[in-house]
């Protein structure tokens, strides 16, 4: 994206100058306006250098920035302000105290910005791959309202929740990913090696082998002969893929076609309303009005489809419908979610209703990642069996065979 340098005022009146990445100058000035900044004059400019300049070599190399550096960064700065310590002091000790020389930089560059005159939240965004835009946004409320400590332990744990989220997934899914690779991996030997050996021997009868075994003999020589050509494939398939998921109809239908997925599917759709449920949660609490609140969440999703379903509830809430009835229309909650949030509107508790359904729906994918091995494992144990199966009838049923092999 263009980068664009801007002159506004802030809340006290103050000339504020610096750069932003957006779109078009309409959307700095958009930004801005949420900030509470009136812009005076947006231009196009080059992009700007965020932080000290490296040699190629130590970009190569460096250590990367991780989501536990922000969410120890958090944490740490929460700590800071609450104790009363300024703010520029507190940046100050931890870029000296940051382990990831990246992250320390990073920090400098932040410090620097504040320096320079600028918000905090305008001197995060010049670093849109270390601060998500959910973050940025919780930033920008904590300094519209003044609780900037209470915001940064906020963003502590939600990033917390993210991170066992992750390593539940990963955690559950790598008994089945090692099995997959297992047989892939056999399988290919077997194309490879084993058959071509098999072949040579079967060739020397001089017969008419079985079926099974004629057509594993041609799947093998296929392999053999243009193994080139289908890793070509493969691989062109790939990148067609990453290009196609890339753009927005593919990401959109991606993401739609993930949620419907065997087993796999419920888990990605639960822990995602998990994640919009306690984003819209802490928006709510931290003082977000209901559609600034909707536009924040929908971009910690990280699913297009369910991104869209929430505008279109932000759209409907603008309208002058409620919560419920655009809830319902969105076709992503079960009745159970809808009731508890309809109790959540009337009652005026909805920050506090969203956290109980995403600690629900946490429960559901805590049992359904707990429970995805036994799921997985009877399809595991279908597919090994059918690979045996074919093997066993392809390749040992000439042996068995032999003796009347043989006599031809």
């Amino acid at each position: 994206m263009p980068y664009f340098a801007y002159k506004a005022r802030n809340s006290r009146g103050e000339l504020v100058e610096a750069t932003l990445e957006g779109n078009d100058p309409n959307g700095i000035a958009e930004l801005l306006l949420n900030t509470g900044m009136t812009p005076i004059d947006i231009v196009p400019v080059s992009a700007p250098k965020a932080a000290a300049d490296v040699g190629w070599w130590q970009k190569l190399t460096e250590e990367k920035i991780t989501p536990l550096d922000v969410q120890m960064f958090s944490r740490q700065l929460h700590t800071l302000l609450k104790a009363g310590v300024p703010i520029m002091r507190g940046l100050t000790g931890l870029q000296e105290s940051a382990t990831n020389r990246s992250f320390a930089r990073t920090v400098k560059d932040v410090r620097e910005s504040l320096q320079a005159g600028r918000e905090l939240s305008v001197a995060m965004y010049r670093h849109p791959d270390v601060f998500s835009p959910f973050y940025l946004s919780m930033v920008r409320v904590g300094e519209m309202t003044g609780r900037l400590d209470e915001v940064f332990l906020r963003l502590f744990d939600h990033m917390e929740f993210e991170r066992e989220m992750g390593n539940r997934v990963r955690s559950a899914l790598r008994y089945p990913m090692f099995v997959v690779i297992a047989m892939a991996v056999a399988i290919g030997v077997i194309n490879l090696f084993v058959i071509p050996a098999f072949a040579k021997v079967y060739a020397g009868f001089h017969a008419q082998l079985p079926l099974m075994t004629r057509i594993l003999i041609a799947s093998s020589n296929f392999t053999v002969h243009y193994w080139a050509i289908l890793l070509g494939i493969g691989i062109g398939l790939a990148f067609a893929f990453r290009y196609y998921v890339s753009t927005n109809t593919g990401h959109y239908n991606w993401d739609k076609l993930r949620l419907r997925l065997p087993i796999i599917g419920k888990i990605v759709l639960k822990g995602t309303l998990a994640r919009f449920a306690r984003s819209f949660a802490l928006s709510s609490r931290s003082g977000v009005p209901i559609l600034q609140s909707l536009v924040v969440v929908a971009q910690t999703v990280d699913n297009r489809y369910i991104a869209s379903r929430i505008e279109q509830m932000r759209n409907g809430i603008e309208r002058g419908e409620s919560i419920t009835r655009t809830a319902m229309a969105s076709n992503i909650f079960t009745p159970v979610v809808l009731q508890m949030i309809a109790v959540g509107e009337e009652t005026g508790e909805i920050d506090s209703l969203m956290e109980e359904i995403a600690q629900m729906y946490e429960r559901e994918v805590d049992y359904e990642l707990k429970t995805l091995s036994s799921q997985i494992e009877p399809i595991l144990i279908v597919g090994l069996g059918v690979v045996v199966l074919i093997l066993a009838l392809g390749v040992f049923l000439p042996i068995w065979d032999l003796g009347k092999v043989a006599l031809h």
